[in-house]
């Protein structure tokens, strides 16, 4: 069952159209990955369905439901969160502090949350009382999910988690999606690194701001074009 869809949209900033007519398909409880290489429209499309972009034409769907436009706001409240790549942290505040920021939207008690989303980064817990600009590439990562966790999303927009990060790091952030989405979140996963595929259900590969190819993570993972042209193989 679907949860979240994209139909044909187009989008962009100003007079710029990034998208040209994506369309995806998310499945509810499923890990995606969206791959393409830089400036193929995969960041300005998360942005669109979490409403920072407003499409000129097309819909995002979530549970059936026309969301285009919505803003971000209002995103968080129906259950869907997103990550961005960078700026994704408050550096000044410690990393208590950044995990309450999350829970703004929430009118009941979150403190329990904030407790199981420490026992989720075991890492963060000795740092909680520390300035989350101190921390490392990948502590700063786990921060910025668990923040977006604060709300219980159902819905996860997670831009390139991995970029920059040492390969274990890697290896510990795909992990912890993967644990993520055991639990019942549904992941759209942004990213570059073919490791993705192996953390995924199914994947798109977009290009010039259009649908290239998808299939299950596995064929893509297998296929020798995909492999050469997307991959880097």
């Amino acid at each position: 069952m679907s949860i979240l869809q994209l139909e044909n949209i187009v989008s962009g900033y100003g007079s710029m159209e990034v998208l040209h007519g994506v369309s995806l398909n998310i499945e509810d409880g499923k890990i995606i990955a969206l791959l393409g290489p830089n400036g193929a429209g995969k960041t300005t499309l998360l942005r669109t369905i979490f409403g920072v972009v407003k499409p000129t034409q097309g819909q995002v769907l979530f549970k059936g439901s026309d969301i285009s436009g919505t803003p971000p706001e209002k995103m968080t409240k129906k259950g869907i969160c997103y990550v961005p790549q960078e700026g994704n942290i408050f550096p000044t505040l410690t990393v208590q502090e950044n995990l309450e920021m999350g829970a703004f939207t929430r009118e009941d008690d979150w403190r329990l949350r904030m407790e199981e989303i420490f026992e989720f980064f075991p890492s963060l817990t000795d740092r909680r009382k520390s300035s989350a600009g101190e921390l490392s590439g990948g502590m700063r990562q786990m921060l910025a999910i668990g923040r977006a966790l604060m709300v219980n999303p159902e819905v996860l927009l997670l831009d390139e988690p991995s970029t920059g990060l040492a390969p274990v790091l890697v290896d510990h952030i795909f992990e912890r999606i993967a644990a993520l989405n055991k639990q019942g979140v549904t992941v759209l996963l942004v990213e570059q690194n073919a490791q993705a595929l192996s953390a995924a259900d199914k994947a798109y590969i977009i290009e010039g701001g259009e649908n290239k190819a998808e299939g299950s993570a596995e064929e893509l993972r297998n296929n020798e074009e995909i492999g050469r042209l997307y991959l880097g193989r």
